[in-house]
């Protein structure tokens, strides 16, 4: 690591020796030469294809940034470019990570959308150089190029260390505000002062916490504790300036100039925030939190037909015995244990409530499921009756045990193919149903809890090392945790029927309700 630093610093050094431009964009190439490969040999430890394929990438694009300091003709954008397709690789890197584990863990998330976020500043920072108008005066073009790189890169990265140290509900919604303010200043700058105002007070809400946090945490060693909490409260200050700069370009109320902010707030942001910060950093970095999820997935992908791939007779039911969830019919109603266990003996009918904000999403996706016959669900809120079978499928075929699948049909339309399984993790038993999707998988664990006399099935998790959600798998190396949660009521009435009501929320909130009328035979 100190050879990789020291080879940096050498470069950064030889450029601004025979650089001829004011001291001032010097701000952005000591982010480019030194910070940002730092922070990737810190952040990025796996030795994966990221590394394998790095110096191919990278030794052009620094390159390319000392000779831009040196070489003023008009092959200077074609010179950018080698920078600019580096940090698109850095946001692959990022989304690619994000897939492997989805909308859970935020500070791994903002993390990952930190490297995004370098892509924009790369981009910036190639339009300042190959002169592309985008609107904005050439030093706002290269001062945007800046903020990516610090605010949104450096910043996301280092809060994301914070949170594998220090996990709480105002840490999230300060994260929420950190990540969503370097694209609200975007917008703002471009249409409104007021918007640009929302995102600094997004910006002091946001930093405000962190640095509260910070400053209570403890960190690896003193010499650490005392460098991050230097770092972070230097951006209590810059922040502060930040906000009178906005007023006084905006308002007038205050009189703070473009050149005393890069002197004052670009070198405090430089110096003390990103160097400080990394060298802190540097003494210990924080684990990951996250553990990847272990069970089992189906390896079923695409359309699948299930009398095809299945057959009659085997399995009469969604389980073999639900006393495995820890149910007994003591718990639960006799009713809805037979229902689980001999589910051709019922029939189904169910009323379909698309809420009302997420009608025109269903309709679009209702050209794609027609094609795909799964999730096909019906647009009307109708009654209708779902029939179906249930088909024991070969284990070979799918990965997992005791599967079968539950194809359920409107009149001739299929509207799910379900392939049913379970698996148990820390001595719990979940339901583990896979939906095959075109090249993929999404597949929903489920928790069973009795609850006075019925049963829920939900995605919702009732610890924090709960299996619990709805994955989304190209292949068995990752699964991607989606931002959906379904729930799954079910209760015997006083005639001896049953009423279900299955819900469903995406970023927590409601766009799916069917209530079933579930009638023996």
């Amino acid at each position: 690591m100190r050879k990789f630093v020291m080879i940096h610093v050498l470069l950064l050094l030889m450029a601004i020796a025979i650089s001829d431009t004011p001291w001032p964009y010097s701000i952005l190439m000591v982010a480019q030469l030194v910070y940002i490969p730092v922070l990737l040999r810190l952040f990025c430890t796996e030795r994966d294809w990221f590394w394998k394929y790095y110096p191919y990438v990278a030794i052009p694009a620094y390159t390319a940034v000392v000779l831009e300091q040196v070489v003023s003709t008009e092959w200077n954008g074609w010179i950018a470019s080698f920078y600019l397709l580096f940090t698109l690789y850095v946001a692959l890197y990022g989304v690619v990570r994000f897939l492997r584990r989805g909308f859970t863990n935020v500070e791994e998330f903002a993390m990952d959308l930190g490297l995004v976020y370098l892509a924009m500043g790369g981009g910036w920072y190639f339009a300042f150089v190959a002169g592309v108008d985008l609107g904005f005066s050439p030093l706002l073009t290269w001062l945007t190029a800046i903020h990516f790189h610090y605010s949104a890169f450096i910043l996301s990265v280092f809060i994301g260390w914070i949170g594998r140290l220090h996990s709480s509900r105002v840490y999230q919604w300060a994260v929420v505000a950190l990540l969503a303010a370097p694209m609200i200043v975007a917008v703002g700058i471009t249409f409104s002062r007021w918007i640009e105002i929302l995102s600094v007070l997004l910006y002091m809400y946001g930093l405000g916490v962190i640095i509260r946090i910070v400053w209570q945490l403890p960190f690896a060693c003193r010499l650490q504790k005392w460098l991050l909490r230097l770092a972070f409260s230097a951006l209590a200050v810059t922040i502060s300036f930040s906000m009178l700069y906005v007023l006084s370009t905006g308002f007038g109320i205050f009189s703070v100039t473009i050149d005393f902010m890069l002197r004052f707030h670009g070198v405090l942001n430089c110096v003390v925030f990103a160097l400080f910060g990394i060298i802190g950093w540097s003494l210990h970095v924080p684990p990951a939190r996250f553990i990847p999820p272990m069970f089992p997935v189906s390896q079923i992908r695409g359309r699948q037909v299930a009398d095809e791939i299945g057959q009659i007779g085997r399995h009469r039911g969604l389980s073999d015995d639900l006393t495995v969830y820890g149910l007994s019919p003591a718990t639960v109603s006799p009713v809805i244990i037979r229902l689980y266990e001999q589910t051709v003996d019922f029939k189904l009918y169910a009323s379909i409530r698309w809420h009302r904000w997420f009608k025109p999403f269903a309709f679009m996706y209702s050209f794609l499921n027609k094609r795909m016959q799964q999730i096909n669900l019906p647009l009307h809120s109708e009654e209708v009756e779902m029939t179906g079978n249930i088909y024991t499928l070969d284990e070979s075929l799918d990965g997992r045990e005791q599967v079968r699948v539950w194809e359920r049909k409107v009149g001739e339309q299929t509207i799910f193919t379900a392939f049913y399984s379970q698996h148990a993790t820390d001595e719990q038993m979940y339901m583990n149903i896979a939906l095959p999707l075109p090249y993929s998988t999404m597949t929903g664990i489920l928790e069973l809890h009795a609850v006075n006399g019925g049963l829920q099935l939900t995605s919702k998790r009732t610890k924090s090392a709960s299996d619990a959600g709805v994955y989304f798998s190209f292949s068995s190396k990752g699964l991607c945790r989606l931002p959906l949660e379904e729930t799954f009521f079910i209760e015997e009435t006083e005639n001896g029927t049953l009423k279900a009501t299955h819900q469903m929320w995406i970023f927590s909130l409601p766009f799916l309700t069917i209530d079933y009328s579930i009638v023996e035979e």
